[in-house]
């Protein structure tokens, strides 16, 4: 009895092996949800992973070491955008801010610094349009150009299309990722941003081989 026992827990041990190096597959209802209609994408071309996002969210500031390291190795045929989220308010005004600073070519440049200047070196106050002009003419930006583009109509209807994306694709919190228009991703307290990645991950390869159908 013992040695029939021994043998049977010999053939698992590859199996429980095996099962400890797969990742767990990314839970529906949980990790990400599909939206009940595809929706229209941010923009244009390849397989878009849009981040809803704002510079007043720490989540999101948290999240974005992260997006920086996976950016890194993005395959080819992804499109990464940065959405900003318009809530309403200070969310609004963090938002004309980001788009602002698209508009003049410095986003790039500005965005981790903007992240850092809210969190660490507390530089937004009571987060009008004039603190984030203030804040982006320390980051070396002309505060006067910089606010007049924030209060632009050109970023005023960017923002209103930020808007309706958030309220087509059904986000109501941030940083929330929308793949393609078609699938909801969030991190969750158990895989956490890392796990949020590996949900993105997975639905991109999901994406593609539906595109790769005839």
């Amino acid at each position: 009895m013992l040695r029939r026992t021994l043998a049977v827990l010999m053939l698992m041990l590859p199996l429980a092996a095996s099962a400890q190096l797969l990742p767990d597959a990314p839970r529906l209802g949980l990790d990400y949800e599909v939206l009940p209609t595809p929706q229209p994408t941010y923009g244009t071309g390849k397989i878009e992973v849009a981040e809803v996002f704002s510079y007043t969210c720490i989540h999101c500031a948290e999240f974005q070491p992260v997006v920086n390291i996976w950016k890194k190795t993005m395959p080819a045929d992804i499109r990464f955008e940065y959405v900003p989220a318009v809530f309403g308010g200070v969310w609004d005004n963090a938002g004309r801010a980001f788009l602002a600073a698209q508009a003049m070519g410095v986003q790039a440049k500005t965005h981790d610094a903007v992240f850092r200047a809210v969190f660490i070196e507390r530089k937004i106050k009571n987060g009008s349009i004039d603190d984030f002009a203030d804040l982006y003419a320390g980051l070396g930006i002309d505060r006067a150009k910089f606010l007049a583009t924030m209060n632009s109509f050109a970023v005023t209807g960017k923002l209103a299309k930020a808007r309706q994306f958030s309220l087509r694709t059904g986000v109501n919190a941030t940083p929330t990722v929308v793949i393609n228009g078609k699938y909801r991703v969030v991190a969750t307290r158990d895989r956490g941003h890392k796990g949020m990645l590996a949900t993105i991950d997975f639905l991109v390869a999901k994406e593609r081989a539906a595109l790769k159908k005839p």
